[in-house]
């Protein structure tokens, strides 16, 4: 389901790109139009296949199985590097336009600093503009459907020619139901703190980028941490109580092999250190500055409730993955 989402968003941003590209094909070379096509065709096709055969335990062919998965991965980090890659540099040209003047752009554009020939080009309708803005939001989507369809491609390939334990042949079906009063006190908190979290930071982003007062700026960082570090506060508290909660559940630890649960935990610590460091070096800037005021001693709690909660939320997720079945 999530991998359908992601590929839905990806067909329409490969969708405007097609139509930006399309409003100035003349000053273009015909493999910047081909492309979102090709990547377009290779979503589709991927997308069909994982559906179907994401659950296949292959026993024949398995070098030529393994070839194959393995060139699909390789495809899909690819695509996930060069959209990165575009991205980033669609920022840097944003920001560089404004904080230079006009000469100084078109200076930097002729020794080298443009990333296709399609800012040569002119993109004065209203329409090709739409385009433009539009595949650039849709990128992160892109993003994390190749990171999604990597993971589920390395799992398949961790799969061909392994038999399953015969311990692990009883399927267990969980029974859920949307209306209990636990998952739904659980839904209805969750979605409160998803609506509050947009509001909070559309109205951040609207003071900080239209205001030119120092004092709206900082009302609006003070409203952005203190939400954070409630949130950060209670989910900490909540995965405290559910690993506490496991102290008391009777039920083995699941120490078998599986590669989906390795890979799970895996991209679990991985994505972490990411956060980690930005939160480390947060703190590091925060005692290495001079001015120390409320903002600063907003972003510190900040920043050690991210380590706090991350460390805690990998512990409660590692040890639920690990729990027999009911």
């Amino acid at each position: 389901g999530g991998l359908i989402l992601f590929a839905i968003f990806s067909l329409v941003m490969d969708v405007f790109k097609i139509g930006y590209y399309s409003s100035f094909y003349s000053c273009l070379s015909a493999i910047k139009i081909i492309y979102p096509i090709v990547q377009a065709i290779f979503v589709v096709v991927q997308t069909y296949f994982l559906w179907n055969s994401a659950k296949d335990c292959v026993h024949v062919h398995l070098n030529v199985t393994r070839c194959g998965l393995m060139l699909t991965l390789t495809t899909n980090l690819a695509v996930w590097m060069s959209a990165v890659t575009d991205e980033s540099v669609h920022k840097a040209h944003s920001k560089l336009k404004k904080n230079v003047t006009e000469e100084i752009f078109r200076w930097f554009m002729k020794v080298g600093m443009r990333s296709s020939s399609a800012e040569e080009c002119n993109c004065n309708s209203q329409l090709c503009q739409i385009f433009k803005n539009g595949y650039f939001w849709l990128y992160p989507f892109n993003i994390e459907y190749s990171l999604f369809a990597s993971a589920m491609v390395y799992v398949m390939w961790k799969n061909v020619g392994r038999f399953i334990d015969h311990h692990s042949h009883h399927i267990h079906h969980l029974k859920f139901r949307l209306f209990r009063r636990t998952f739904f006190v659980g839904i209805v908190l969750g979605l409160i703190i998803l609506v509050s979290g947009l509001g909070v930071l559309i109205l951040y982003e609207v003071q900080v980028n239209s205001s030119t007062e120092s004092s709206n700026k900082s009302q609006a960082l003070t409203m952005y941490y203190i939400f954070n570090i409630v949130c950060l506060g209670l989910m900490s508290l909540v995965c405290i109580g559910g690993s506490v909660i496991y102290r008391f559940d009777k039920r083995d630890m699941d120490r078998h092999k599986n590669p989906t649960r390795t890979l799970d935990v895996a991209l679990l610590m991985g994505a972490a250190l990411g956060q980690y460091a930005i939160s480390y070096y947060s703190i590091v800037a925060i005692v290495a500055s001079t001015p120390r005021d409320a903002i600063s001693a907003l972003n510190l709690t900040y920043a050690l409730l991210m380590i706090a909660q991350h460390t805690f939320q990998n512990i409660f997720i590692i040890e639920g993955l690990h729990r027999q079945p009911p």
